[in-house]
């Protein structure tokens, strides 16, 4: 048994990054959806799916660093 348990790295980083994508996709998607349909968001909602944004990018470039380099190479 390694230092982390029974961790299964290749499978947390692809969901890691698969959740990152879908949540950048959501909240590009969702942005540019109301600004086609020229609807006005509220400051709380658009705060929020720019922070949906933000996460994404940093999820899809921290996923694979952190589950797919430095936690096996600790072990």
């Amino acid at each position: 048994m390694g230092r982390y348990g029974n961790l299964d790295y290749q499978w947390l980083t692809k969901a890691g990054f698969v959740l990152s994508v879908a949540m950048l996709g959501i909240g590009a998607g969702a942005e540019l959806l109301a600004a086609t349909m020229h609807w006005s968001l509220p400051a709380w909602e658009n705060t929020l799916l720019v922070d949906l944004e933000i996460l994404g990018v940093l999820g899809m470039l921290l996923c694979p660093f952190v589950f797919g380099i430095v936690l096996p190479l600790t072990e």
